[in-house]
């Protein structure tokens, strides 16, 4: 059998003579090689001429799907995208406005090994034919990936057969259908094809059974309304692709079943209880992976350990080898083409695995699910430095948004990805929080936030006719747990005494968003390392201290105390050093003139005249204030840093609370009002309340978003979390999601779709 196999990839080479590790791998994981047959050999040999799919394939943005038809490829009617037979294999393509790639093979549970390896090969010669830039995806039923599953945001269908049954996907009007199907998930729906018997049901999920002219949605008696939703719209889908929309759609609920119903399954037995998914797996587990290094260096293949755990450094990975990122805890397996790679997959038989994804990622395209597992990632010459924001359209297409004040209430995208509610012209009220009380700050003071202390800081502005609120509850790093946990309560106190209203906005020091930045009239927002700003309290500060001085995406400043130290410096800002005997202002290559505006208020507040360096012309005083010169960011910063927003769902229908992510790009109506959202910016994270989560998922959604940060495997912590309502959510939220309806919970989400019915 080894021979055998030797000489099937001896001619795969000879064939394809450039092919690569990714053809290798996909062969070898998708075909043993006892099972080659002569067919298959031969196919391999015809096809290595480019395929007349592939002519038009990446010209265009969007979705193609392809089944694989007697060892060829055949094109899937665009109205059933999303339907896939079981026994059945398939590629997909999806090309985005950048342009980039993401190439897709589908294997349904029953299909069969010549199948899965002509898949295989397709897969590799349309990634052959696109420049080997793609990502490719090995996708299995019931474990697909959620970039696959974003593709399709009412649904999948899994229909039993395929090809080989006679199967096709001609869109008929042929009315003579049978068929029962499950309808489950709340976020990825899949409407899976079951046994037309009462054995099939339970009373926790929606049916539908398809009969042709008739389509009736079956209810159980302990489903949702969000999951009533999501089954009208995979009927209402069935009846408009797949019967043109000549069948007639019903709504029954569990016990008023009709006559015709009864007739198609018989008469009716008890029905099962609702069980819950048992797949879901621990929070704290999801993101946890291994890291494998591909290596020949020896003459040998040899597959060896790298990191048992996440996160890992963006250094572990050589440009010359392979790598495996083995997150098999949440079903995802990454592989890593080195540019300058050259590698079989002889020792990656271990990648074996019939329930996992696997996504073959080339240098230069990886993908944050992948890179999120780096705690120091940066993509081609990117730097610490600050990002401009983005508005997204469709997967991967991003366009910069430049900050413009005046047009913050009309252009709610940059409102949100500036992070900015208004100009920051409004109200302020601030108060320290002080033997568990509100004690009120000095208005002079207003600005000036001590390590040692928390604050509560009330903003109101006017956003048309009414008047709106936003709670900012700032935390101290050197505050005493009295004090967090008093900040908290005050926060819930101050929020009820003002009807529940506000959007409250907790923030950790050296974490704070631009708009509290901005709310100081023009001044920047001080914060000092330690100590505290109550009276008789302060504590005495060090006689060198260094300023952090840098400007947001929205103009506004800020000057952080941090360590007096060379490392600290970065050449995109400025920073103020006081010594016993100077005040440095220290102005870096990349700085702005508001940052040295910004220096001038830390001087005055310091006290001293100024004396200004520039990057390469510091006096020799000023190294040995910092202890010694020592390496510091010297990179320029890169301006267009692209980090697509993410959102999950925080329920407990299934009887314990669980989080799942919205797959694709997500919208409005993605928002399921009876749990509970949080929506991830990267510098961000929203807490959504709707009005219909119970009391378990309000107290308990906070808890897993403050886990979700620290837990994050790219080592991002103490991130600003905002907790907004239904119905109360300011531009910052809203502006994520394209042609945001204020009034679209005025109308019940179901009664709506059922007007369609």
């Amino acid at each position: 059998a080894q021979v055998r196999y030797a000489g099937y990839i001896m001619l795969v080479i000879f064939l394809k003579q450039k092919t690569f590790f990714v053809s290798l791998l996909f062969i070898c994981i998708l075909i043993p090689v006892h099972r080659l047959t002569v067919r298959l050999l031969l196919f391999l040999r015809a096809i290595m001429v480019c395929h007349k799919e592939f002519v038009d394939a990446g010209k265009e943005p969007g979705l193609k799907v392809w089944r694989i038809e007697n060892m060829d490829l055949k094109p899937v009617p665009k109205n059933l995208y999303g339907s896939f037979y079981t026994g059945d294999a398939y590629l997909l393509l999806f090309t985005t406005t950048a342009p980039s790639y993401n190439i897709h093979m589908w294997l349904g549970d029953e299909c069969s090994q010549d199948e899965s390896g002509a898949a295989a090969i397709f897969s590799t010669q349309l990634d052959d034919f696109l420049g080997g830039g793609p990502v490719q995806y090995r996708e299995v039923q019931n474990s697909e990936s959620n970039t696959f599953l974003g593709y399709f945001k009412s649904g999948i269908k899994y229909q039993k057969g395929g090809v080989a049954s006679g199967f096709q996907h001609v869109v008929t009007n042929d009315m003579n259908v049978k068929r029962l199907l499950h309808i489950k998930g709340r976020r990825a729906i899949r409407a899976t094809e079951v046994n037309m018997s009462w054995a099939s049901f339970n009373k926790g999920d929606c049916f539908i059974i398809d009969l042709g002219k008739d389509i009736y949605q079956w209810c159980g008696s302990e489903c949702n309304r969000f999951e009533r939703l999501k089954a009208s719209e995979v009927a209402i889908g069935i009846r408009d692709n797949e019967r043109n929309g000549r069948a007639k759609l019903h709504m029954v609920e569990e016990g008023d079943e009709t006559p015709e119903i009864t007739q198609a399954l018989g008469p009716k037995s008890t029905i099962a209880p609702s069980t819950p998914d048992d797949e879901q797996v621990d929070a704290s587990n999801k993101k946890k992976a291994s890291l494998f290094m591909i290596s020949d260096a020896s003459g040998t293949m040899k597959v060896s350990s790298v990191a048992e755990s996440s996160p890992f450094k963006q250094a572990m990975l050589s440009p010359e080898e392979c790598y495996i990122v083995d997150n098999g805890v949440d079903k995802n397996i990454f592989v890593w083409k080195g540019a300058d790679s050259i590698a079989d997959s002889h020792n990656t038989k271990w990648l074996i695995c019939s329930h996992h994804c696997i996504q073959v990622l080339p240098a230069g395209a990886e993908t944050t699910l992948f890179k999120q597992f780096f705690c120091d990632w940066k993509d081609k010459d990117e730097t610490t430095g600050p990002s401009k924001p983005f508005t997204i359209g469709r997967i991967a297409k991003v366009k910069q948004v430049p900050f413009d004040a005046s047009t913050l209430h009309t252009n709610k995208a940059m409102a949100a990805q500036h992070g900015m509610v208004d100009d920051g012209k409004g109200k302020v009220q601030i108060w320290r929080v002080e033997n568990g009380a509100r004690a009120p700050v000095d208005p002079s003071s207003y600005g000036q936030f001590y390590g040692g202390d928390c604050y509560l800081i009330l903003y109101s502005y006017r956003q048309g006719s009414r008047e709106q609120h936003i709670i900012y509850t700032w935390q101290g790093l050197k505050c005493t747990q009295d004090e967090l946990a008093a900040s908290a309560f005050l926060t819930v106190k101050l929020d009820d005494s003002m009807g529940g209203s506000p959007v409250q906005v907790r923030v950790t020091q050296g974490q704070e968003p631009p708009h509290l930045m901005s709310i100081f009239h023009g001044k920047p927002m001080i914060i000092h390392k330690g100590g505290t700003s109550r009276k008789g309290g302060q504590s005495q500060t060090s006689s060198t201290r260094l300023f952090h001085i840098r400007q947001s995406s929205s103009h506004a400043t800020r000057a952080v105390e941090v360590d007096a130290t060379a490392s600290k410096l970065n050449t995109n800002d400025v920073f103020v050093l006081k010594t016993p005997n100077t005040v440095y202002v220290w102005q870096g290559v990349g700085a702005s003139s508001e940052e040295n505006e910004a220096a001038k208020h830390v001087v005055s507040l310091l006290g001293g005249s100024a004396t200004n360096v520039s990057e390469g012309k510091e006096p020799a005083d000023f190294w040995t204030a910092l202890g010694g010169k020592k390496e510091y960011q010297t990179s320029k910063s890169l301006q267009n840093v692209v980090k697509p927003p993410r959102m999950f769902g925080c329920s407990n229908k299934t009887g314990r609370l669980s989080v799942e992510e919205v797959p694709g790009d997500f919208t409005q109506s993605d928002l399921a009002t009876d749990d509970v959202m949080i929506l991830d910016t990267w510098d961000q994270i929203y807490i959504w309340i709707g009005n219909e989560a119970n009391e378990e998922e309000k107290t308990g959604a906070p808890k897993i978003a403050k886990q979700y940060v620290e837990s994050d495997p790219s080592g991002r912590r103490g991130l600003a979390i905002t907790t907004v309502k239904q119905g109360a959510e300011p531009p910052t939220f809203t502006g994520w999601f394209q042609a945001w309806d204020p009034n679209m919970w005025d109308t019940d989400p179901l009664e709506r779709i059922r007007a369609h019915f």
